[in-house]
């Protein structure tokens, strides 16, 4: 039974080819962070190895195996606590893909945040993807495959999974996961459709004490002086050398708030991400014009984009901290 949730048209295609016999020798699964990129990756790894009739039947050994992460032929390649997948991994894959499978019928390999390949090691893994072995399954996947080489991803199927509506990853909270309505529809709007991150913070407080931690060092940028602007400069610089996924986690947040305000600036408070947070929202944006949020919208965005091009992270952060409007617009 596939485990992905409400991206039919994948697991459509998915499930026609192993019936036909036809499975691709290499994938590229596109899509935000928790949409269910690794859930579909780990349900064709299953259903390629399944004993069961149906496969993926989710309770063979097999497919248990892969489930816990324990089966010989399926493994996974990710950030080795470096900043990106190096060459030496990948020639580890090299290595492993030219051997017989150990214990199931098909090795597959799923490289997590492809994007994040090394320019050597992209190029590394092209001479495979060129020549596969056979009963060897590479499924890539990224949140975006701009950053990955042209010539990886027209060697690969692409498959594109979408932010689920935030109606429908509420009802799946409240269903399956039990929990309450008002927490629910928080949960789906923050969510942005990815349910992954929904089901991860019902069951983890931690992550909204994350979330309420981050807004208010937002809200203390906004009603902050310049040296403590610059002050935080220096603790996304240090964040952003740890962790870059991090640093856009944050910057993701901060943009939905100056959205949240341009929302409610408009009249649109019904559809605001941070609901929780409205009659903030609502005193915030009075002192606001909305050429100044816009302008905010807009230097996030920009400062996002900037480091994903590898731009100077202090250069792209002091320059949002200078465009940031003050509190009560200034």
């Amino acid at each position: 039974m596939w485990q992905v949730v409400g991206q039919s048209r994948a697991v459509s295609l998915l499930q026609r080819s192993l019936e036909r016999g036809a499975v691709a020798h290499a994938y590229l699964v596109v899509g935000p962070p928790h949409v269910g990129k690794m859930t579909l990756a780990l349900n064709l790894a299953q259903a390629l190895n399944c004993q069961g009739d149906n496969p993926p039947c989710g309770q063979c050994d097999s497919c248990q195996k892969i489930a816990s992460g324990k089966h010989a032929d399926v493994q996974i390649i990710g950030l080795e606590n470096a900043a990106e997948i190096g060459i030496d991994q990948v020639r580890q894959v090299q290595h492993s893909s030219n051997l017989p499978p150990f214990e199931g019928r098909r090795k597959v390999f799923i490289i997590e945040r492809a994007e994040l390949l090394s320019i050597e090691a992209a190029n590394c893994l092209l001479k495979t993807l060129e020549e596969p072995a056979a009963g060897v399954v590479f499924i890539l996947l990224a949140s975006s495959d701009s950053f990955l080489p042209s010539t990886v991803v027209s060697r690969c199927q692409r498959l594109e999974l979408f932010p689920l509506p935030s109606s429908q990853v509420g009802e799946f909270l409240s269903q399956r996961w039990g929990v309450e309505g008002q927490r629910a529809e928080l949960l789906a709007r923050l969510s942005h459709g990815c349910l992954g991150w929904a089901i991860a913070a019902a069951s983890d407080e931690r992550l909204l004490k994350q979330r309420a931690e981050r807004l208010e060092g937002l809200l203390d940028i906004i009603g902050g002086d310049y040296v403590m602007r610059f002050d935080y400069v220096t603790r996304l610089v240090g964040w952003f050398g740890q962790s870059r996924g991090m640093v856009q986690e944050i910057l993701g947040l901060w943009l939905d708030w100056w959205r949240d305000l341009l929302l409610v600036k408009l009249g649109s408070g019904g559809t605001i991400t941070n609901v929780d947070q409205e009659a903030v929202l609502v005193d915030m944006a009075r002192g606001y014009r909305l050429e100044q949020i816009r302008a905010a919208i807009k230097g996030i965005q920009a400062t996002g984009e900037h480091l994903r091009q590898n731009a100077n992270p202090r250069l792209a952060f002091e320059v949002l901290m200078l465009n940031i409007p003050p509190g009560g617009g200034g």
